[in-house]
């Protein structure tokens, strides 16, 4: 713990700027980049918007604490619409546990070696997750391997390639307090709702994952990238399903649906209508290609640089531009189809070409949830059909 403390002092900044990520900024400031002023106050805005999503969704209560199950996050993240919040002194709504329940409930948590894409609906209502860990879960779903990889290297003291529950207790301390003035602890009784973990907190799911019930197993990167992958394929099957309707498939309309359904766009009809003219004959987005797309969305940044250059040479961005941009800034490889399929959504002037700033804006705020779900008729009800019609199928 003492070396995990001369590294927090020494690595201050380069962390903090890790934890700003989770907070809803680019994982690129992580990497070194410049950090606009503008993107902080997103940040700070996403964050309230995050704390109130938590507080809305969070189904237990332990000693005045609220935590997410596993089926909780999924609800949260992969529904565009509302739940009822919850106010701070009316806890009879929340599932009540004791401490020692708590740690009953989680004892079940398969270790991180057993890797699976289907963690967090196995385990449904069986887990517990912390506030600062659903904002480290909302960071992995949104951003790139490349900082992990930065702030992994920080924490590996000993150059081991592992780090140990203290060392990973520490990250989580420094989100705790990138987020600690804005965090809503509500009032100040023994009884109040509590967003932020007061005193010593028992192991979560996530610290059973990863470390073992004892605390005493240390975590590889190689494993931290499979849990990212698994959690990210897991999340994108579960909105994949929400309209395949059993299918292999879902239609390039309903891709359009996926791609806009968290953005504030006002012309919504209009990409849809630029969708449909792909035509009744024209073959579906498979679930391969739909994961594909969403993990090149997490590494917008280096993509949007890469179509820069286009734009600096005078050159236009036609379909075989953008595929070698994909392919070039992330090694990920789109489809022929797939291609066609985003250019005939986002050719405004029908010209053939990408309306670049346009999709890079929109992508950006598809990325980030629209700050998690300002749109509210579709989401939740659509979800807990989708995630039913799948628990029964097992």
């Amino acid at each position: 713990m003492a070396a995990a403390r001369l590294l927090l002092s020494v690595t201050r900044r380069g962390v903090a700027q890790v934890a700003a990520a989770a907070a809803g900024v680019a994982v690129v400031a992580v990497l070194g980049r410049p950090r606009a002023t503008r993107a902080q106050d997103d940040a700070e805005e996403h964050l309230s918007a995050h704390e109130e999503r938590f507080q809305a969704f969070g189904s237990v209560v332990c000693e005045g604490q609220i935590y997410m199950t596993p089926l909780d996050f999924l609800e949260s993240v992969a529904s565009t619409g509302t739940k009822t919040h919850l106010p701070a002194s009316d806890q009879k709504l929340l599932k009540s546990l004791t401490r020692q329940e708590l740690v009953k409930m989680v004892a079940n948590t398969p270790p991180v070696g057993k890797r699976s894409s289907t963690l967090f609906r196995s385990l449904q209502h069986g887990g517990i997750i912390t506030y600062t860990e659903y904002l480290f879960l909302l960071c992995i779903l949104t951003n790139p391997h490349a900082g992990f990889k930065m702030a992994f290297n920080m924490f590996d003291v000993d150059g081991n390639e592992r780090v140990d529950k203290q060392e990973f207790l520490v990250l989580e301390e420094i989100f705790l307090k990138r987020n600690k003035k804005n965090a809503r602890t509500q009032g100040n009784t023994g009884t109040s709702v509590q967003l932020i973990s007061q005193g010593n907190m028992t192991n979560s799911t996530l610290l059973v994952h990863f470390f073992g019930k004892d605390g005493k197993s240390e975590l590889n990167f190689d494993q931290f990238c499979s849990f990212m992958e698994n959690l990210q394929t897991e999340v994108f099957e579960i909105e994949f399903l929400n309209y395949s309707r059993g299918m292999s498939t879902i239609s390039t309309v309903d891709f359009a649906q996926v791609l806009l359904r968290y953005t504030t766009v006002d012309n919504v009809s209009s990409y849809l209508k630029n969708a449909d003219q792909q035509g009744a004959d024209k073959k579906g987005i498979t679930f391969e290609e739909f994961r594909v797309f969403f993990q090149f969305l997490n590494n917008l940044e280096d993509f949007a640089m890469a179509m820069q250059m286009y734009n600096f040479a005078g050159r236009s961005i036609g379909q075989e531009e953008f595929a070698r941009a994909v392919y070039v800034a992330t090694g990920l490889k789109l489809s022929p189809h797939l291609v066609d399929v985003v250019f005939q959504i986002f050719d405004v002037d029908h010209d053939k070409q990408l309306s670049y700033n346009e999709f890079i804006g929109i992508m950006k705020e598809r990325r980030r949830r629209g700050s998690w779900g300002k749109r509210t008729e579709e989401g939740f009800t659509s979800f807990k059909i989708c995630m039913k019609s799948h628990l029964s199928s097992k």
